[in-house]
């Protein structure tokens, strides 16, 4: 066995940081594991909030200059390896045709979607006319942070934008969503298809405008049974992440509280599952295989403890995949009281964390060694 030597927390002279994501991203060998945290751009930034002071959500999303800047502030801050565009979920509701809201209470759906009249009426729309501002943001990220850095494109897989569409706003369990796809089957998985269809346009777009890989957020397939996904959720899914084979850019699916689903979650062809805190990284990997990169998935809570419990978290789930076809990510998006002196420790020790050939379950860091 061969202890590690000390490793920078930049990328390896040899792989710009776009390489290494993608090398992860395709279960290639990498030097280190890339790190980034959903939700990195938000209220725990004070740089943020001074934004936020002068300009409301919706307008620092649909304004390509603000959005830039916000995007930007955690690798500026942080030194993540990835800048994933600063937008919202719901903003493909909206070019949909749905009115839109988002406040201090939550983004607000007015008009909910309950009829198979309501699902009719929502349109088809041209990404680079409906939301150009996205395209702009994507393509300006891409101008500033030029080819070593990689951009993420972004948004809701069909469930997940339906139980927003439906329910209007956040609930704890979506029982309208539910209800609804149990009463009116077949309207339900028009409205998912329409759904699935506009999300590929939509990321199509993303990516050509420079996003080097795409996540799609499945946040509330937890919520549906095992038989429930397989035969309203999976379908749009999968066919969204065929469609966007001939891109060839990665795709990144997360889902929260999805245990119960992951064999099936995994028949999606998703490049990388993205997980959440409940699933054990290395169950997960001796089920899936070696085929499939994993996203994760450290608690977004322990953010708010010690440094020395943010090391040891982050450092435990570089081990559990010993390098192998893994982004160190959290489990679910920062929490707005993070101090930003931990998000810095998580991002620094999963950079800097090597392993000791041969073994997956040691590891030495910077912070380890005197």
């Amino acid at each position: 066995m061969v202890a590690a030597t000390e490793r920078s927390t930049h990328a390896s002279p040899a792989l710009s940081r776009k390489e290494l994501f993608l090398r992860a991203c395709r279960c290639q060998p990498v030097p280190r594991v890339p790190v980034w945290m959903m939700r990195q751009a938000g209220r725990y930034l004070p740089e943020y909030r001074e934004i936020r002071e002068k300009h409301s959500f919706l307008e620092v999303c649909k304004t390509p200059e603000l959005a830039v800047e916000v995007s930007l502030q955690p690798y500026r801050r942080l030194s993540v390896d990835a800048v994933i565009v600063f937008s919202d979920i719901l903003i493909l509701a909206e070019a949909m045709g749905m009115a839109l809201e988002i406040n201090e209470a939550g983004p607000q759906l007015p008009e909910p979607i309950r009829t198979a009249e309501q699902v009719k009426a929502l349109r088809e729309f041209d990404p680079e006319q409906g939301t150009r501002f996205l395209m702009d943001t994507v393509r300006a990220l891409c101008r500033t942070l030029g080819a070593d850095v990689p951009v993420l494109g972004f948004s809701a897989a069909p469930w997940t934008l339906a139980c927003y569409m439906v329910e209007g706003a956040t609930r704890e369990d979506f029982a309208s969503a539910r209800c609804f796809l149990r009463e009116q089957p077949q309207v339900f998985r028009v409205l998912l298809e329409k759904i699935a269809r506009a999300t590929a346009e939509y990321l199509r777009a993303q990516v050509a405008a420079g996003a080097a890989a795409v996540q799609l957020f499945d946040t509330w397939a937890g919520e549906l049974s095992l038989s429930d996904y397989v035969n309203f959720a999976l379908p749009p899914t999968r066919w969204i992440v065929e469609a966007l084979a001939k891109t060839a850019v990665p795709v990144i699916l997360y889902t929260k509280a999805s245990n119960h689903l992951m064999t099936e979650i995994a028949r999606t062809k998703a490049s990388v599952l993205s997980v959440d805190w409940r699933v054990p990284l290395r169950e997960l990997r001796a089920t899936l295989g070696p085929g499939v990169a994993i996203q994760g998935n450290v608690d977004p809570a322990i953010l708010l403890g010690s440094p020395g419990e943010v090391r040891r978290a982050a450092r435990d789930a570089v081990c559990q995949l010993a390098l192998r076809g893994h982004i160190l990510n959290l489990g679910h998006g920062v929490l707005p009281g993070t101090p930003v002196e931990n998000a810095r420790v998580f991002v620094e020790t999963g950079q800097s964390t090597v392993l000791r050939a041969g073994d997956s379950n040691a590891a030495v860091s910077q912070e380890q060694r005197p």
